[in-house]
């Protein structure tokens, strides 16, 4: 299989490829600056590790990128970069939940002997709150147990009779004491986004029939939004002139 991830949704870039194909197995990765600033260099670190792959966008199974929720800008310019490259590739796009990325980075870092666990996968919302999501993971499977949310970090809490849970994100250092909901006995992984989750990630999603055609990829935004930033418009059009480009 062949795969290109980014993900854009926190403050951290991750850009990754991999190949599984006989005689040419490999992974490539890099990381930048994310969110408002992911514009200035997604599409220029995409180009690097493509040409490093040997890969072309045409002989792709399919383009992944982190869906969200995060960031506003982040979320749309990884969005429009993906679409503009699936179509002029004419390869599918696979939008990946990034708190459920979140939550296979934290099994990957820390549970990877573990076949079966939950993951309460939490990331900064800004304004005084947190992105959530609920996830099981048995035999190799990943389960959504409760969807993505977003609320005070007051109200995180620990779900009752579930059996054992570590809590995973970047709102630890940020929110503290404040996550009083969660048990002192809860691990707590600080994990993000990776790109290299949402490749591991994105057989299973592959699978179960997740990938769409390069106009019904969409960001998951949890909270609404309607303004754009003058940063979201410049990074949008910049992205719809790499699609013309590439068409």
């Amino acid at each position: 299989m062949k795969l290109l991830a980014f993900d854009t949704s926190t403050d951290v870039m991750s850009i990754a490829v991999s190949r599984d194909d006989a005689g040419a197995a490999g992974l490539w990765q890099s990381h930048g600056a994310g969110g408002a600033l992911a514009s200035k260099g997604l599409i220029a670190g995409v180009l690097e590790l493509m040409q490093h792959s040997g890969l072309t966008f045409s002989e792709l199974d399919a383009i992944c990128f982190g869906a969200g929720p995060g960031s506003f800008t982040g979320l749309r310019t990884a969005c429009a970069v993906a679409q503009g490259l699936a179509f002029g590739a004419g390869v599918p796009v696979l939008p990946v939940n990034s708190l459920l990325a979140v939550a296979e980075e934290a099994r990957h870092a820390a549970l990877a002997d573990q076949h079966q666990g939950r993951v309460i996968a939490m990331l900064d919302a800004r304004m005084d709150e947190i992105y959530a999501g609920h996830y099981a993971f048995d035999q190799g499977l990943w389960a959504e147990l409760q969807a993505s949310h977003v609320l005070k970090p007051e109200s995180v809490a620990l779900p009752a009779g579930e059996g054992s849970h570590v809590a995973a994100g970047n709102v630890f250092s940020v929110y503290g004491e404040r996550l009083g909901g969660l048990a002192d006995t809860v691990p707590r992984i600080h994990a993000l986004p990776l790109a290299t989750a949402l490749l591991r990630l994105a057989p299973q999603l592959l699978a179960e029939g997740h990938a769409v055609p390069a106009a019904q990829a969409l960001p998951t935004y949890v909270r609404d939004k309607v303004a754009q930033t003058t940063a979201e418009r410049a990074a949008i059009k910049a992205a719809q002139a790499l699609q013309a480009a590439a068409v």
